[in-house]
């Protein structure tokens, strides 16, 4: 009798372990029917995935992954449709997202009156007294500038004039400049007679004045702080709010994982509440906000926080802010702006603190990201960064150290990111949208040697990886892949595309949006493929972004995203 039932227990155990081999492991979801790319070298393009959990358990033909099937696989029928590994955004500030759908969005003005009217919309909605903040407006991208202008700027006179009780504070584009009304200036003691003294506190920025030394409404770069310190904080319930506004626009994008470009302590508590609760749909890599010296200063001591299980938010990153915007001449140039001469830019940062941090980042683990938009900035963040490797070459042999943007290097310094390991986090969308008006900073020379150089980069071995720097570009991620393919204006302009030996090839741009950009925040090894093992996640596009002819990649949809394995967003 014994060894019957030893028997019995053997043929059993032998069934279990029989069916927890991976060709018989049940899926919870196969997904089949359309064109699947992969981002994998090994296998570029398979026929149907199956998934188990959160995680792919099977990539390829469609007769070996209905194997995995049983009574309670649910299966995805694409239906000619196109899928790619979940989409990555790469470099973006995700609580801007979801402010800009809850502030005035300006984004799409076309003039100074427009953004006028639609102040004067907000005014007569508002409280009295009550602060009237938005973002979006760029005075290069208006079809025709006002009549007064200083040193490239409107001036804040027609604000003033339909908000005399309300201050308003809108950001520009690029957020590296703001205009503010006179009730703005004067609740922050900004006057004629107090622009002098505020100098010490607007060093690395810039209060503009006219040419009798009074305050236009425009401040750049660091002069911001005087007017937004005096901005009304935000509510826990508001910030919650464009918490979950800014995860649903990233999973209607495709969006499934978000770089977070520099954050503060109150920021990483919401995320960290948000997860705790089930509600944090995209997966956060954040960026410590490195001028907040103090709270670096804690992170560095603490350590990063990687997380290893459900991997939806990783903190092991800090963001510098070394220069400013190009837009608002902040950019830190070697050689004067051509449309503003005797002007180079500001350097908002220490470069001696770069250098410190980056040194301490590789003690502790930590990855740098620093912004730098203009030739000298990048030229000085790889100084500093190349300083801080000499100084600790037992940590550097994966340091991944970013520059954010790199959008105009000196050519000189071109080869330099891959010579040092350092990743060009750029946003192709910005050359689509800044390039026609970008000439004339820099001039034609300077741009073609080497502003947006996505393919002398990829061409020297760097890793470029891809974004939108939402909010200042709207997050669709389509935008930025038919920059990428194009160079080109969303107008289609000019026919050849803006330096056109610069384009990336499709799958250039693919990788650039996935496997590069989860390499980007070391996370290559969980997604940015569709691989065996790797996390779920997926987009799918209503037509073909490989193949399409490139007029039509502007008219393709986000049809589904998938998050681990579920369907979070369906067209």
């Amino acid at each position: 009798m014994r060894t019957y039932l030893n028997l019995i227990f053997f043929v059993v155990l032998s069934s279990l372990l029989f069916a927890c081999t991976p060709d018989h492991i049940p899926a919870d979801l196969i997904i089949k029917g359309g064109t699947i790319y992969t981002s994998s070298k090994v296998t570029p393009e398979v026929e149907a995935v199956a998934v188990a959990g959160d995680r792919i358990l099977y990539a390829g033909t469609e007769k070996e992954a209905m194997n995995h099937k049983t009574e309670n696989t649910e299966i995805i029928d694409l239906a000619g449709t196109t899928m790619t590994p979940g989409f990555i955004e790469s470099h973006g500030h995700f609580m801007g997202l979801g402010y800009n759908e809850l502030n005035l969005d300006l984004m799409d003005v076309a003039s100074y009156e427009e953004l006028v009217s639609r102040v004067k919309e907000a005014v007569v909605q508002a409280r009295p007294g009550e602060w009237i903040t938005g973002r979006g407006w760029h005075q290069s991208k208006w079809q025709a500038m006002p009549d007064t202008v200083v040193k490239g700027f409107q001036t804040h006179h027609k604000l003033s004039e339909i908000s005399p009780d309300n201050p308003v504070y809108l950001r520009h584009a690029s957020g590296h400049a703001g205009f503010a009304n006179a009730r703005a200036m004067e609740l922050a003691g900004v006057n004629p007679m107090s622009v002098e003294s505020l100098m010490e506190e607007t060093e690395g920025g810039e209060i503009i004045r006219d040419n009798l030394g009074n305050p236009t409404g425009i401040f750049n770069e660091r002069a911001q702080g005087l007017i937004t310190r005096h901005i009304p904080e935000s509510t826990p319930e508001k910030d919650k709010q464009a918490l979950l506004l800014a995860i649903e626009a990233c999973q209607r994008n495709g969006i499934t994982s978000f770089h977070d470009a520099g954050v503060g302590g109150a920021t990483i508590e919401l995320y960290k509440q948000a997860k705790a609760e089930g509600q944090l749909g995209t997966r956060l890599y954040v960026m410590i906000s490195g001028p907040d010296r103090q709270l670096t200063k804690d992170w560095l001591t603490q350590g990063p926080e990687t997380d290893t299980t459900q991997h939806l938010l990783t903190i092991r990153s800090i963001k510098l802010n070394c220069d400013g915007a190009l837009g608002s001449r902040g950019a830190w140039l070697l050689a004067e702006y051509t449309d503003r001469p005797g002007h180079f830019g500001h350097e908002t940062l220490p470069m001696d603190y770069v250098e410190e941090i980056g040194i301490q980042a590789l003690e502790k683990g930590f990855q740098v990201c620093s912004h730098a938009i203009g030739d000298r900035a990048n030229r000085e963040v790889l100084d500093r960064y190349e300083a801080a490797f000499k100084a600790r070459p037992d940590k550097t042999a994966d340091h991944r150290f970013r520059i954010e943007h790199a959008q105009h290097i000196d050519p000189a310094d071109i080869p330099r990111f891959a010579q040092l390991g350092v990743i060009p986090a750029m946003q192709a969308i910005h050359m689509s949208s800044d390039r026609p008006w970008a000439i004339d900073r820099l001039g034609e020379k300077r741009i073609v040697e080497g502003a947006y150089v996505w393919q002398k980069l990829l061409q020297s071995g760097a890793v470029v990886i891809n974004g939108t720097d939402v909010p200042v570009e709207p997050i669709n991620p389509l935008a930025s892949f038919y920059a990428s393919v194009s160079r080109k204006t969303l107008k289609g302009e000019p026919r050849e595309g803006y330096e056109p030996d610069q384009k990336m090839t499709r799958e250039q741009a693919l990788l650039s949006y996935t496997l590069h950009a989860a390499f980007g925040a070391f996370e290559e090894n969980i997604k940015g493929s569709i691989e065996a093992g790797k996390l779920a996640d997926f987009t799918v596009f209503n037509k073909n972004i490989m193949e399409v002819p490139e007029d039509q990649l502007l008219q393709t949809e986000v049809v589904m995203t998938i998050l681990g394995g579920k369907v979070v967003f369906e067209k």
